[in-house]
């Protein structure tokens, strides 16, 4: 499928406050062509070449032991048998079991460049694409990404964060958070980039470099999620279980001094009558 369209991006800062221009992708990635076949034969390589391929099992030559014949040949009406470490046994060797083997797949500079651009002109074409003027991160700081994806209202999707060049701070601000993956542009591969929801692209790293704004004011906080009734429900039966022990705690005290003194009564009478 292929549209000659040209897209357009809408900008953002850091700190998420919308920019008043757009941005135009540039037309040698976002061509409008989709081509489903490349896409899904880059995405199964890249599955496949992330196995190790460790799994292994014995043969019976490879197995401990069953080296005497478990019995005679003859004579014992059983069928013939010369190792405990036949497949049959218990304790034998595997029959066709897995070996450890490489699952590698390889795929042409070309094609992957193509499943590439057509995983880029998908999410374009589902107005997924978002670009940042720029991540200037002075110190890891989570909360500073956790802003910019609430005021973008992108929180509760997958978000592929694609910077121009290696950012460590951008990179260690997002590692925590479990929706999001944080990469180079140039790093990015087809399975990344279908992976997320949405992408948030940095200016330089597409050729349109955007100055900062200045006076740009403060991200507003990420706020909590709203506790469910039965959660908040929970949450009472603890309280009321915690207070029930503070009282039962209370009052054992106030009843062991009464006893104590009871008890040195008794004592002291007996004392009395010992003395008479």
């Amino acid at each position: 499928m292929s549209e000659n369209t040209n897209f357009n991006a809408p900008a953002y800062t850091a700190r998420g406050t919308a920019r008043s221009e757009t941005v135009t992708l540039p037309e040698t990635t976002f061509d409008g062509e989709i081509n489903m076949p490349v896409m899904h034969k880059a995405v199964t390589a890249f599955m496949a070449n992330q196995r190790q391929g460790n799994a292994a099992t014995k043969i019976r030559k490879y197995v401990v032991g069953g080296n005497q014949k478990p019995w005679k040949q003859k004579g014992t009406g059983r069928a013939r048998q010369g190792s405990t470490r036949a497949p049959h046994f218990v304790g034998g060797g595997t029959v066709f079991g897995p070996t450890p083997r490489a699952y590698d797949h390889f795929v042409p500079k070309q094609v992957r460049q193509l499943a590439k651009k057509s995983a880029f002109n998908a999410r374009a074409s589902e107005n997924a694409i978002f670009v940042i003027d720029a991540f200037n991160y002075e110190a890891p700081k989570t909360s500073a990404l956790l802003g910019l994806m609430a005021r973008l209202d992108v929180l509760e999707k997958k978000v592929l964060v694609l910077t121009d060049g290696v950012k460590p701070n951008v990179f260690l601000s997002g590692r925590n958070v479990q929706n999001v993956h944080v990469m180079p542009y140039a790093d990015a591969s087809t399975y990344h980039i279908l992976w997320s929801d949405v992408v948030l692209v940095e200016s330089g790293a597409i050729g349109a470099a955007l100055e900062p704004m200045a006076n740009e004011p403060a991200a507003a906080p990420v706020a909590k999620k709203a506790r469910s009734a039965a959660d908040v429900a929970k949450g009472a039966k603890k309280v009321a279980k915690r207070a029930a022990k503070t009282e039962a705690k209370a009052a054992v005290k106030e009843k062991a001094p009464a006893k104590k003194t009871a008890a040195k009564k008794t004592a002291a009478k007996k004392s009395t009558k010992k003395e008479k």
